[in-house]
């Protein structure tokens, strides 16, 4: 990371840049997504959800973010909805209004999870 303005190429086209996230030297893709799940902490979780507009994540809001962070780090993957239903005991549409962008673009961007799209 010599030139932290250099833009670097993945499989999907996904450009890469750095920032400095809660003091850590941090890679992101182009939306934003950290790019090794290992760099996360909950400190930039809580940057990460300042971005999308989250003031403060709530207890609920950590206990989704947790579950999916434990899921993918026991599957090797993100779960998928009914997993999500399933283990945290609410419906699809009040999670997808807890986080703006939803669980795709929200939770999971927070969770520090790979981008949905580069995961196709």
């Amino acid at each position: 990371m010599n030139d932290p303005s250099a833009a670097e190429q993945k499989p999907g086209d996904f450009q890469q840049r750095v920032r400095i996230i809660a003091g850590k030297e941090i890679l992101l893709d182009s939306e934003g997504f950290l790019w090794h799940v290992g760099d996360w902490t909950e400190e930039i979780a809580e940057v990460l959800a300042s971005e999308l507009g989250i003031g403060r994540l709530d207890e609920f809001q950590w206990t989704v973010i947790r579950f999916l962070r434990d899921y993918y780090a026991y599957h090797g993957r993100a779960p998928m909805n009914r997993d999500l239903k399933a283990g945290l005991g609410i419906s699809l549409m009040d999670l997808e209004a807890l986080f703006p962008g939803g669980i795709r673009r929200g939770a999971r961007r927070i969770a520090g999870l790979p981008n949905p799209r580069s995961c196709t």
